[in-house]
């Protein structure tokens, strides 16, 4: 019956860290419209950073973000210098007095940065925009290319939360995704950090990859919380070889079906809150003191670009290539192609070359899908006093799809529209009932479990 279940209900979605989608972004939103949403923040707004750098010394079969493997330091430095012109550029752009509440350096591979490189982006952070003192500092790191002086810039530059990409410990595994990574190297990385004082370690396992059992996740998921990270994500493995083209290097034969990776996901599940993690939304854990964990437990979980997070800025500027934004009055996305972003922003101007301006039912819409992403559930009563015009219709569209709904995922329980147990593994399916972009999109997703 369960098979069943998970086959019917596997047909690609998206994964909601925005609302709409990156399909629907367009060619109207350009630097023009990007220039006067910047102009409009104020010392009202909280703001979060995000800094992109797509560059690795080794690409990973498996990855889905925009990178590429370089094994000479000269495009990085040549990134670096367009970098830093585009943050001064936006900086000069907005009011000094709204503060940054959180920064993140994702990619790609921030950590294969020299250290010297590594100090002097965050001063250029720092030196343009009012980064707060108790900001969040979160840095995506590679074991591979660390050592004490890059663990000494990073604890210089402040990190205040080290996320480690982990996937798979099997070898066979991970030679099917080209990421030989260690045991060891990561626990290494991991007690270097916390060393430096760094109070918050992230790590993320993939399920549903080449090669993989249960068994051989179960030993995985052991060693992770062997570790004793704060937070855990336990993402499936997205097969997008359409729109990634290193993906071809994957032997689909080995991936495992639809049914073999719903079990995974389950067994991973159960040993994580056995060993005592709080389960966040479709695929985050943490320890009951994390961040993360109370901010769910308090109805404050958000969902963006990165993820699950506590984070509560109401606007989020992406630095670097391909970086998305959003800002209150939609999102913005700079260019991909890293030299035609280096030469917008040498010239400068602002790299964004498409977005999305939102609707007062996109708002709406939005609010609903993060919350059934965040909570599994939303109450009415709250969607009526945020978006009074658009309620009705939603609350009809929530009361015909429990009608309608054979596989018992949901129910009406008072005020609240909720998920069931069967059907919190399903959010995304469900969350797409909401979703009036979807049948008009052009993107492909990835399948739902």
């Amino acid at each position: 019956m369960q098979d069943a279940l998970v086959e019917r209900l596997s047909a690609p979605v998206p994964r909601y860290t925005s609302y709409p989608t990156a399909p629907h972004f367009n060619e109207s939103i350009d630097a023009a419209v990007y220039a006067r949403w910047l102009g409009t923040l104020d010392a009202k707004n909280r703001l979060s950073l995000y800094v992109h750098i797509p560059y690795c010394d080794r690409l990973c079969w498996f990855c889905a973000c925009h990178t590429k493997q370089t094994l000479r330091y000269e495009p990085v430095e040549a990134y670096l210098k367009g970098l830093s012109a585009e943050i001064a550029t936006i900086g000069g752009r907005m009011s000094r007095d709204v503060p940054v509440t959180a920064l993140h350096f994702g990619g790609g591979s921030p950590t294969l940065l020299r250290p010297d490189d590594m100090v002097a982006l965050k001063t250029c952070l720092t030196q343009n925009f009012a980064v707060s003192a108790d900001a969040e500092i979160s840095v995506e790191m590679d074991p591979n290319d660390l050592d004490d002086a890059r663990h000494d810039a990073l604890a210089e530059i402040g990190m205040t939360r080290a996320s480690l990409g982990i996937q798979d410990f099997d070898p066979t595994v991970q030679k099917a995704i080209n990421r030989i990574q260690t045991f060891e190297q990561t626990r290494g990385v991991v007690e270097a950090a916390r060393a430096r004082g760094v109070r918050s370690v992230n790590c993320d396992i993939l399920y549903g990859l080449p090669h993989q059992t249960v068994e051989t996740l179960a030993q995985t998921v052991r060693a992770v919380i062997s570790l004793a990270p704060d937070r855990i994500a336990l993402f499936g493995y997205a097969h997008v070889p359409w729109m990634k083209k290193h993906h071809t290097m994957i032997d689909e034969a080995a991936l495992p079906g639809v049914v073999a990776r719903f079990d995974q996901m389950q067994m991973a599940v159960e040993m994580l809150v056995d060993a005592g993690y709080e389960a966040i939304g479709i695929d985050h854990f943490a320890l009951p003191a994390d961040r993360l964990a109370v901010a769910a437990r308090n109805g404050a979980l958000r969902r963006n670009f990165q993820g699950y997070t506590d984070d509560a800025a109401d606007a989020l500027i992406g630095l670097g290539a391909s970086s998305i934004g959003q800002l209150p009055q939609g999102y913005i996305q700079n260019m991909p192609a890293t030299g035609d972003y280096l030469r917008r922003v040498g010239e400068g101007g602002l790299a964004v070359v498409r977005g999305y301006f939102f609707t007062a039912e996109d708002r709406a819409r939005a609010w609903v899908i993060e919350r059934v992403m965040c909570d599994f559930g939303f109450s009415f009563a709250d969607l009526a006093t945020r978006y009074p015009e658009l309620a009705g219709a939603i609350r009809s569209e929530a009361h015909q799809f429990v009608a309608s709904d054979r596989d018992g995922l949901s129910r009406i329980e008072g005020d609240r529209f909720m998920l069931t147990a069967t059907g919190r593994p399903f959010a995304r399916t469900v969350a797409a009932v909401f979703d009036a972009h979807l049948a008009s999109g052009r993107g492909r997703h990835s399948i739902a479990v």
